[in-house]
C-alpha cells in the first residue's frame, strides 16, 4: 500500500519543502509560534495571509479551512485534485486538512493525527508525534552508527531521526508503513521499510542501534487498536523485546524502548523486568517514570480511544487486572547494551524532573559502567565532588543545640538524584578535591576514627562506587 506513487510523493515533498518550523519562526516570530504550541493560535492566525506558508500554517498548524484556490496555489506543483484524492485535504470550495502535519527538528511528519482534535480515531489510526514518541526521541543516543532499526515505526518519526548509514523500520500496520514511506520521501531520507509483527521482519539480523515505541498497552479486552495494543498477554511485548536483545544487537550495540509493566501483588516490579533478560550478554538500565493504579490506567486509555463511555469494557478490563493481582502499571524507559560477560541489570525509579536530553543521561550511565570500577582501581583514584552537588541537612533543636538527624547529597543537574549519606561518608567527601588519592583519605579517616584502613575501605568501597556511578563523584 502506498498513499502516493513515488513521483507524486516527490512533488508533494517539493511543495512542502519550505513548510518547516524554522520558516514559521522566522516569518511569524517565536512568540506567535510559542503561543501556538500552547494551543493559543490567535497571534499566528492573525499574521497568516494567502501566501503559501500562511495557507499551509492555517491548514496544518491552526487547523482551519482555507479557500480551495489558495490551497491549490500553496501546494503547487502537487495538484489540488491529488491532495483531495489521497486524503491530504477534504472539502470542496473550502478545504480542510485531512492529515496531520507536525514538525520534529528540521523534518515534517505527516500522519492521521490532526491539529486541535481528540478522539475520532479508527483502529488503524497512524499517530503523529505524541508524548511517548517525544520521550523516545529525547532518549535515543545520537552517536552515528552503521545500522539502526526502528521497531513499530508508525509514521516514521523515530526512523527519520536516526543517525545511521543504513536505517530499517518495521510495522504491522500497512497504513503506518505507507505514511513512513511518504515521510521518508518528503524529508529526503532513505529507509528500508518492512511489514510484519515486531521482530518477524528482521529475523536473523542484528543492528548497532534498535529503538522501539511499541504498542505496549496492557490487558485491553476485545479488539485491539493497532497503534497501541501489541496482541500479547499482559506486558509480553516488552518481555519479547528484552529476550531478543542478545540476538538483535551487534557487539556493543544498544537497544532503547518504552514499556509498560505490571506491579503484581507480592512481586517487585524490578524483579519482573529483570526476569525478561537473558542471564548473560547485556547491561540494562530500566527507569520507571510513573505508575498508575488500574482504574487510572483504564481511564487514561479509554480517553485515548474515545471509549470513556464504555462501562462494560472498563469493568472487563478492571476484572482482568484484579484476576491477575495487578496493583499498578508502571511506565518507563529501558536501555540495553550488548556486552560480553554476565548480565548486569539496574532498575530504579526516577519520577522527579530529569535534565534533558535523556540521551546524555544514558550516555553518562553507560560510560561509567563500561569502565568497571574495581576496588584496586578506586584505591588509587583521585576523586572530586561533581559540579552542582550540594550537601543538605535536617536538624532538630535539642538541649545542646542543633542535632543533625539526616544528611543527603542533591544534584542540581543530570539525573538530579538525591542520596542519603552518613557522617563517615560526609567526612570522606569533604576531602574529595580531585588531588588526594582515595587511599590517603581512607588512611586519614582510619586514624581519626581509630579503625583499620582495610576494614574501613571495605565499608566505604560500595558506597563510593555507587556515588561515582550515580555522578556525585567524578574521576
Amino acid at each position: 500500500m502506498r498513499l502516493l506513487e513515488s513521483e507524486a510523493a516527490a512533488r508533494l515533498g517539493e511543495a512542502l519543502r519550505g513548510f518547516r518550523r524554522a520558516a514559521l519562526r522566522r516569518v511569524y516570530g517565536p512568540e506567535s509560534l510559542a503561543a501556538a504550541d500552547r494551543g493559543d493560535y490567535r497571534a499566528l492566525l492573525a499574521q497568516c495571509g494567502d501566501e503559501p506558508l500562511g495557507v499551509l500554517a492555517r491548514l496544518f498548524v491552526v487547523g482551519v479551512p482555507v479557500p480551495a484556490d489558495a490551497a491549490a496555489n500553496a501546494l503547487a506543483p502537487f495538484a489540488l485534485d491529488e491532495a483531495l484524492d489521497c486524503g491530504l485535504l477534504t472539502g470542496t470550495d473550502m478545504v480542510s486538512a485531512g492529515w496531520g502535519a507536525q514538525f520534529e527538528g528540521d523534518r515534517l511528519l505527516l500522519s492521521d493525527q490532526l491539529p486541535n482534535t481528540t478522539g475520532g480515531r479508527t483502529r488503524e489510526h497512524v499517530l503523529g508525534i505524541g508524548g511517548a514518541s517525544k520521550l523516545l526521541l529525547d532518549l535515543t543516543l545520537r552517536t552515528p552508527v552503521a545500522s539502526a532499526l526502528d521497531l513499530g515505526t508508525g509514521c516514521g518519526v523515530q526512523a527519520l531521526a536516526l543517525h545511521a548509514d543504513r536505517i530499517t523500520a518495521t510495522d504491522l500496520s500497512e497504513r503506518a508503513l505507507a505514511f513512513a514511506d511518504l515521510n521518508a520521501t518528503v524529508n529526503g531520507v532513505e529507509v528500508e521499510l518492512l511489514q510484519g509483527d515486531l521482530l518477524e521482519p528482521v529475523a536473523g539480523r542484528a543492528f548497532d542501534l534498535v529503538v522501539a515505541n511499541p504498542p505496549f498497552v496492557i490487558g485491553t479486552p476485545g479488539s485491539g487498536w493497532t497503534y497501541r495494543d501489541g496482541g500479547r498477554e499482559a506486558d509480553g511485548i516488552a518481555a519479547e523485546l528484552a529476550a531478543a536483545s542478545t540476538t538483535l544487537l551487534n557487539s556493543g550495540g544498544t537497544m532503547q524502548f518504552l514499556a509498560n509493566w505490571l506491579h503484581r501483588k507480592g512481586e517487585d516490579w524490578s524483579e519482573r523486568v529483570a526476569g525478561w533478560f537473558p542471564d548473560a550478554g547485556v547491561r540494562v538500565w530500566a527507569v520507571e517514570r510513573e505508575a498508575l493504579d488500574p482504574l487510572d490506567y483504564v481511564r487514561t486509555w479509554q480517553r485515548d480511544s474515545g471509549e470513556s463511555h464504555d462501562a462494560e469494557q472498563a469493568a472487563a478490563w478492571l476484572d482482568w487486572f484484579a484476576a491477575n493481582e495487578v496493583e499498578a502499571v508502571g511506565f518507563g524507559l529501558i536501555t540495553v547494551r550488548r556486552i560480553d560477560g554476565p548480565t548486569e541489570i539496574v532498575c530504579e525509579e526516577a519520577r522527579h524532573a530529569v535534565e534533558a536530553p535523556w540521551s546524555d543521561r544514558v550516555a553518562d550511565w553507560f560510560a561509567v559502567r563500561d569502565r568497571a570500577i574495581e576496588p584496586e582501581e578506586l584505591w588509587t583514584a583521585q576523586l572530586r565532588v561533581a559540579d552542582g552537588v550540594v550537601l543538605q541537612q535536617t536538624a532538630a533543636l535539642g538541649d545542646e543545640g542543633w542535632d543533625v538527624d539526616r544528611q543527603w547529597l542533591q544534584q542540581s543537574g543530570g539525573m538530579r538524584y538525591a542520596e542519603e549519606v552518613d557522617p563517615l561518608v560526609v567526612a570522606f567527601l569533604g576531602a574529595c578535591d580531585g588531588e588526594a588519592e582515595v587511599r590517603l583519605q581512607v588512611q586519614l579517616l582510619a586514624d581519626t576514627y581509630g579503625a583499620e584502613p582495610a576494614m574501613l575501605y571495605a565499608q566505604l568501597y560500595p558506597v563510593i562506587r555507587r556515588l561515582v556511578e550515580r555522578g556525585f563523584l567524578t574521576r
